[in-house]
């Protein structure tokens, strides 16, 4: 089994999307005074590689806690506008503009769920119409380019069991070479 991770590292003052909130991480225990060591995070539901819940976008959408575990999992392959779409499994992209012409083809192929990383983008129209569609969405993967063209690989991408929450920063994950003995 090969585990191949997908997620951004947070970091103290890291980019985020224009308009959300700003990325702080600061040491709040110390083990010299306090016997551990404690982190306080802040930053948005939307920072780094994260998902987005249904009522991201629509407000009679599913939040994530409402949401089952198995929408955040699947059967993936990468995935390429250029060529026809896998059936049936999460799309991976790695580069390529998706924007809303891309969505009849995206549902057509039966994706439970859409994820970019690397160079790929998707418009904030596209999401929206993914997600008031029940297709999960995924944002901000890195290492994608280490993923196998044309073979199905396991994906996961669990988020903070958040109430109400409308998105997650995950720790996302490719596994290959899955032995199911």
């Amino acid at each position: 089994m090969q585990i191949i991770d997908l997620s951004a590292t947070l970091r103290d003052g890291m980019a985020v999307y224009p308009g959300d909130p700003d990325v702080s991480i600061s040491v709040v225990h110390h083990y010299h005074q306090h016997g551990w060591l404690l982190r306080l995070l802040q930053m948005g539901s939307h920072t780094g590689t994260h998902v987005d819940a249904f009522s991201h976008m629509d407000e009679r959408g599913a939040s994530l806690d409402d949401m089952p575990l198995d929408r955040f999992c699947g059967l993936a392959m990468v995935a390429d506008t250029r060529r026809p779409l896998p059936p049936s499994v999460g799309l991976v992209f790695r580069d390529g503009d998706l924007n809303e012409a891309h969505l009849s083809t995206i549902l057509t192929a039966g994706a439970p769920f859409v994820a970019v990383g690397d160079s790929a983008t998707m418009t904030v129209d596209l999401e929206r119409a993914l997600l008031q569609k029940q297709v999960v969405t995924f944002t901000g993967l890195v290492n994608c380019d280490q993923l196998p063209a044309n073979h199905p690989f396991f994906f996961f991408g669990l988020p903070l069991k958040i109430a109400d929450g409308d998105g997650s920063p995950v720790r996302a994950v490719a596994v290959l070479n899955w032995d199911q003995r």
